[in-house]
């Protein structure tokens, strides 16, 4: 504002346009611009105006926005997808708005009800007690201690459940995942790879608010052909043989702590040869863990390619979470950008998503939201191609009311004909009626879950 100012102050006082836009660096358009401005505005031409177009060519038309407020206020109870359908059935026009638009107009007038998001809760999986070598491994971090030159130390230790062997314990500065991932896969090349790694559900081993509550590193112990074990929130006792290394380690190592993480690490050095080859367990028969422990037979050789043969289609998940399925974007979980993806059509514009051998959700070619499924670890919904056994399976639909403090869900055929039986979804929490019976709610909250199921009625 002041340059321009000066700019006009200068003009009215007789100096030429040329020199003077040469001078203050702008175009002489730009000079004749400033001072008509001046001439009809005054003072006010010297402040910034708005930079907001004049015209929006895709800007929804003021009717349609005002027939989905009138709608909405007709019928509170009604949301986007229904509004819209509505609005279909009164305009014939080409172009009608999406269910998103639909629901950002309501937004914007404040008719849309927001409900306090949910914190989702971490679980534990089913635990296994394995007698041999590399079925288990076990990793946690020590809890942190402050150093002789007032850093943190978080250790990340690394243990075999049968053996007690400890593979790993190394000082680092921090918990993110990057430098997880360098210790895991320098304790991979040096003794092979297990079949099961237990971990409790914090970082960077899980991701509180990731889908199913992974993280980077246990989506990359997946793809390793690892499985994961959870102990459940506020149980250490289920990686007790872990816990118990902790406070040998705490009491032999850390006190007193290292001047700094170098030493540091080099006391752990001395603290894993004599934990594994001098310290005699009682649980071991007082035998050492190295008298036990055997390299393990898989061989770390990175990553392979994943493929997709029987999907309709291999689909690369980006950087910030999502696929892209016929100019639609489907949000996944940025835990999986950079893995490749199957999508295929399990029923009448219904897809289901899966990673690896792990079916993560289905989702329908119109809203395109993913509706997970509840045990991503559990059987496969859909394996390989067998001419044998392809027609003996119908897909069915179940809906399950999932409103609080309702269970209970209603199975419909979808396709394949014959009527389809009830589950029961223990997953959640609830009444334990069906939606259609629900006796806490007038209106339950229902969502779609899909199973493929033997048909009875195939001859």
């Amino acid at each position: 504002m002041d340059e321009r100012l000066r700019f006009v102050a200068r003009l009215l006082e007789g100096e030429k346009m040329a020199p003077l836009c040469a001078e203050f660096g702008i175009s002489r358009k730009t000079g004749y611009k400033i001072f008509d401005r001046y001439k009809d505005c005054g003072v006010q031409a010297f402040s910034d105006r708005s930079h907001r177009a004049h015209r929006q060519a895709n800007r929804l038309p003021a009717p349609i926005e005002a027939t989905i407020v009138r709608l909405k206020r007709e019928y509170p109870g009604w949301g986007a997808p229904k509004i819209r359908e509505k609005l279909r059935q009164q305009f014939t026009g080409p172009h009608l708005p999406a269910i998103s638009t639909v629901h950002a107009v309501l937004d914007r007038h404040p008719l849309v009800h927001h409900r306090r998001r949910r914190r989702p809760r971490a679980g534990g999986t089913a635990l296994s007690r394995p007698s041999q070598p590399n079925v288990l491994w076990c990793a946690d971090y020590k809890g942190e201690f402050l150093l002789g030159n007032r850093k943190y130390c978080y250790p990340l230790t690394i243990t075999d459940f049968a053996s007690r062997y400890l593979l790993t314990c190394e000082a680092l500065l921090t918990t993110q995942e990057k430098f997880a991932f360098t210790v895991f896969e320098r304790t991979f090349k040096e003794f092979g790879l297990p079949q099961v790694i237990r971990t409790d559900n914090g970082v960077p081993f899980a991701s509180a608010h990731a889908l199913y509550g992974l993280s980077k590193l246990a989506v990359w112990w997946l793809r390793l052909g690892i499985q994961i074990e959870r102990i459940t929130p506020g149980h250490p006792q289920q990686n007790g043989r872990h816990e118990r290394m902790h406070l040998t380690l705490k009491r032999e190592a850390t006190k007193p702590a290292a001047a700094n993480v170098l030493q540091q690490q080099a006391r752990f050095d001395d603290f894993l040869t004599r934990f594994n080859t001098d310290r005699p367990h009682q649980a071991l028969g007082m035998k050492v863990p190295a008298d036990l422990y055997a390299r393990s037979p898989r061989v770390y050789r990175g990553l392979e390619e994943l493929t997709y043969p029987f999907h309709d289609q291999t689909i690369m998940v980006t950087g910030c979470g999502r696929i892209c399925f016929r100019g639609r974007k489907v949000n996944l979980s940025h835990v999986f950008a950079g893995q490749s993806v199957g999508v295929t059509q399990v029923g009448e514009r219904i897809w289901l998503v899966t990673f690896m051998q792990y079916d993560l959700g289905y989702f329908d070619d119109e809203t395109c939201r993913l509706e997970p499924i509840e045990n991503p670890f559990g059987p496969k919904v859909l394996g390989e191609f067998n001419p044998s056994t392809q027609h003996h399976m119908r897909l069915e639909a179940v809906w399950v009311c999932v409103g609080a403090g309702c269970r209970g869900p209603s199975a419909m055929s979808c396709g394949g004909g014959g009527g389809g039986a009830s589950r029961c979804d223990k997953s959640r929490r609830g009444c334990g009626a069906p939606p259609a019976s629900c006796t806490r709610w007038s209106r339950p909250k229902v969502a779609l879950r899909l199973a493929l199921v033997a048909d009875p009625a195939w001859r």
